[in-house]
């Protein structure tokens, strides 16, 4: 069974774990519902992990936060394998978002990343950057995810259709979305699709309220649902 029929086939799987949202005023909002067997955990306001027993994704979305009714929805990311996992290629359609409308984009292409011209939002994201170096302690290898060559730095960097993974690689890089109608407030999840497996990283576009709410209740949240999982 490939990837992609694993990937419909788990809709029907008990996830592992599910991390429940409860943001002081937004108590009704619906909590994110992985549709694959994994583990979920927060590492920061901003920074969300997610594995299982092949694919590791950390995921770091503020800029994205910050970027609501714009078309271009950026986000930094970190693979690796874990296991006994052999190394395997992990391709740019690889990655694909799924909206809060329930529908799903994959990755802009690179012309289009050209085209839009996006240094002024390169720019921002330089400015306040959440570490996403959450790996396994045997990940200790740095290696680029170079899905987009930065258009600034002409000649200085190259884009790939692909990165190799191994369980001593720990590679990070920035990958965009071209979102249809602009980005919206709501629940989002980023799918990685391994070779055998899917993981999915749950992550919310808060409204200003919730993003206030959950800077002030962020310790005891993330208590919470440390406790969660212990259970």
């Amino acid at each position: 069974m490939n990837s992609r029929e694993y990937f419909l086939r788990s809709v029907a799987t008990v996830v592992v774990f599910v991390l429940g949202v409860t943001i002081g005023v937004a108590q009704d909002i619906e909590k994110p519902k992985p549709v694959v067997p994994e583990i979920f955990t927060l590492q920061g306001e901003f920074v969300r992990m997610a594995y299982n027993n092949e694919g590791w994704v950390t995921l770091g979305y503020r800029t994205a936060n910050g970027s609501v009714g714009q078309d271009w929805l950026l986000l930094e990311v970190g693979l690796t394998l874990v296991g006994k996992t052999d190394d395997q290629p992990f391709k740019r359609d690889g990655f694909s978002l799924q909206l809060p409308d329930g529908s799903t984009t994959g990755l802009a292409t690179q012309k289009a990343y050209n085209k839009a011209g996006l240094q002024a939002l390169d720019r921002r994201a330089n400015t306040v950057r959440d570490s996403i170096n959450y790996f396994p302690t045997m990940a200790n290898r740095a290696c680029r995810i170079g899905f987009f060559a930065d258009a600034a730095r002409s000649g200085r960097t190259l884009s790939f259709d692909q990165v190799t993974l191994s369980r001593f690689s720990a590679c990070v890089g920035r990958i965009y979305f071209q979102v249809p109608d602009g980005i919206k407030t709501g629940q989002y999840y980023l799918n990685a699709i391994f070779k055998e497996s899917v993981v999915q990283v749950p992550f919310r576009i808060l409204t200003e309220e919730e993003g206030k709410e959950l800077k002030k209740n962020w310790k005891e949240l993330k208590k919470e649902h440390e406790e969660g999982y212990k259970k």
